[in-house]
């Protein structure tokens, strides 16, 4: 039997898992990732941790056959990050190099949520099929693009970065500096912002209510949970939300022609009453051709899809 480590790189904490060569999950840890202590000392006890749980699996050195790692940061060819989001490291490095180094285990890498994208694909919401895009709906809006069952990655790491499709000429400012883009309306933080922009000026809602006027303590999911509830001022929110999702996917169902769109994350979480919003709002934006047979789907990898996706970048 072989066996496999994958690891979800994070800001905060970092998730490790070893898998058989089903990419099934026979024991997996999170650790604080500390990344300020530098790269080689975090490498060296992300393969502490993966050393650990091949003894508890009593798994020797020589059945691991390979270690993916998801980076916050664009990869190229699967082993040189050009730039860290959340670490202050050293760009243009190949940390791929770095950990085989380490560990004497051959390494790849991609970028994380493409790898939350290949591991959804190959093992959750995806499987059986040979092209999907992912759609990680949280504070930002990530993406992942697998066409003939590989991912899309680009000349320099950057390929799936669909939260900055410009959706709005000289619109919101989004995180990345530029404005209008699909990040500055979709995401978490997107909502947040509208919600509070009309809560301003409307304060005779359920929302508003709920929050006992504290608009600083708003999140999303007081939105959808609202509009759940039949708040009319939340659910136009929603509904204005709802719009660019179907904006933004319908442009990439228009250029990639997917066979399932899978929608993960904490926004995602809101179900039915956004996935309607956007099945309706798709057919004012996508080709009518490239909805016959589509599927939009719910991640269902959750916290899992990181590891699962290790396995994925060796099948």
């Amino acid at each position: 039997m072989k066996y496999y480590a994958g690891v979800d790189l994070g800001g905060t904490n970092t998730k490790i898992g070893i898998l058989d060569e089903n990419g099934e999950i026979l024991i997996k840890e999170s650790i604080k990732t500390l990344s300020e202590k530098g790269m080689e000392t975090t490498l060296k006890r992300i393969w502490g941790t993966i050393e650990s749980l091949m003894d508890q699996k009593k798994i020797s050195r020589e059945n691991i056959h390979g270690i993916g790692i998801g980076i916050p940061g664009p990869v190229i060819n699967q082993e040189i990050v050009s730039f860290f989001a959340n670490f202050d490291w050293e760009a243009d490095v190949n940390i791929s190099k770095a950990m085989e180094k380490i560990s004497g285990v051959p390494t790849k890498l991609e970028n994380d949520v493409n790898m939350i994208a290949i591991g959804e694909s190959k093992f959750g919401a995806g499987k059986g099929s040979s092209s999907s895009i992912t759609v990680a709906l949280g504070t930002g809006v990530g993406g992942g693009i697998v066409v003939n069952s590989k991912l899309i990655s680009g000349m320099n790491g950057a390929g799936g970065e669909i939260g900055h499709i410009k959706l709005v000429e000289n619109g919101k400012l989004c995180g990345c500096g530029q404005k209008g883009c699909f990040e500055a309306y979709a995401s978490a933080t997107g909502i947040i912002r509208e919600a509070k922009s009309r809560l301003a000026v409307n304060k005779n809602n359920l929302l508003y209510k709920s929050l006992e006027g504290n608009i600083e303590k708003l999140e999303a999911k007081d939105v959808f949970d609202c509009a759940k509830a039949g708040d009319e001022f939340s659910m136009e929110i929603v509904n204005y939300v709802g719009n660019y999702l179907g904006m933004g996917i319908g442009n990439l169902l228009n250029v990639i022609n997917p066979e399932i769109i899978i929608l993960s994350g904490g926004v995602a979480l809101a179900g039915e009453i956004l996935l309607d919003v956007v099945n309706e709002k798709l057919k004012q934006y996508a080709m009518p051709v490239t909805l016959r047979n589509l599927k939009i789907k719910l991640g269902e990898l959750g916290n899992d899809a990181g590891i699962k996706g290790g396995i994925a970048l060796f099948l």
